[in-house]
């Protein structure tokens, strides 16, 4: 037998033994415990979610673990993930904060270093102000803040991010200056409305809904171009006429993600996998009564709309971040 033949034999035989191994891996995936890397600290509210799906994916036969790295705004566990094997078994929870520092290249990646998943959650931002202020509504507060340029206060928990970005979009709509005062969490935010040392503040219906149910804090607007269920009285700035999205949309998500390069029908079963547990009536009966929105998009509609919002946020950190 000619050498060339006998070589051109065993690179094909080769050749479809690495192809079949391959399929065959992607057929029995996942056959190893999946690693969710959550990059906040333990009993935070991305934590609780990834912790929460954990039942969910057993009832699959999948088997899933949650490591915490927090550090960074979230940069640290984003950075492993980033770096990971793209096989499948390192995923991790992604968030507005992360593509927010994305689009002020303030981390060691971009975009392009993920390969994303699914939408876990949608958490519409809220306009608050203390029940025992002026404003009953959003126009009363948006003429105050026309009528009394620069004098408004309004807070976020933490600066240069999404919170920040819609506060500085209600100045922009207002067509004046306002106060940015930043702090480090969203209970300070709430303590600090409640107390009158601010006049308002932008933040999750997650983390205020029992205030507002109690009277605490006053929802009067809603960053969203409808309402959401949670607070279904409250309108959004489209309804009340301004638009808060000039520069395109933006919304404060969390969302799963993998490294870059993992293979198209890993990704698909991944998206199977953790829709599933993200539609099962557990994590939606958990989602409503947090006041949060779970699931949608996945794949590269997510890819495509996560692009879309960190556009956003660079105009965003152009036209506000810099200018506070």
């Amino acid at each position: 037998m000619p050498r060339t033949f006998f070589k051109t034999i065993v690179t094909v035989s080769f050749a479809v033994l690495f192809t079949s191994s391959i399929a065959l891996a992607q057929d029995d995936f996942p056959s190893q415990e999946i690693r969710i890397i959550v990059p906040w600290n333990p009993g935070g509210s991305t934590d609780i979610m990834a912790r929460k799906i954990l039942p969910s994916l057993e009832e699959q036969g999948v088997r899933a673990v949650v490591e915490n790295m927090p550090g960074g705004g979230s940069a640290v566990g984003m950075a492993q993930v980033a770096s990971a094997a793209p096989d499948g078994y390192t995923v991790g929870l992604g968030s507005s904060s992360i593509l927010s520092l994305i689009a002020q290249g303030n981390v060691p990646f971009t975009y392009d270093s993920f390969t994303d998943i699914a939408l876990f959650s949608e958490d519409p931002l809220v306009l608050l102000v203390s029940p025992n202020s002026e404003w009953d509504s959003l126009n009363a507060f948006m003429e105050y803040m026309k009528e009394n340029p620069g004098s408004v206060t309004i807070g976020t928990p933490g600066t240069n991010n999404v919170n920040h970005a819609m506060a500085g979009l209600t100045g922009q709509a207002a067509g004046v200056e306002f106060r940015h005062i930043p702090y480090p969490g969203g209970s300070r935010v709430i303590a600090e409305i409640m107390g009158g040392q601010i006049d308002a503040g932008v933040l999750k219906p997650s983390e205020t809904l029992p205030q507002i149910e109690a009277d605490d804090l006053q929802a009067i607007g809603v960053y969203r171009q409808e309402r959401i269920e949670a607070l279904p009285e409250t309108e959004t700035f489209q309804e009340a006429g301004y638009d808060v999205f000039s520069s395109g949309e933006l919304a404060q998500i969390t969302y799963l993600t993998a490294p870059a390069g993992l293979d198209a029908e890993i990704r698909e079963r991944l998206v199977e996998i953790f829709n599933t547990a993200i539609l099962s009536e557990a994590f939606q009966e958990f989602a409503e009564e947090n006041g949060f929105i779970a699931g949608g998009l996945s794949g590269e509609e997510l890819q495509e709309y996560n692009a879309g919002l960190i556009d956003t946020l660079e105009s965003a950190a152009q036209e506000i971040f810099t200018g506070d």
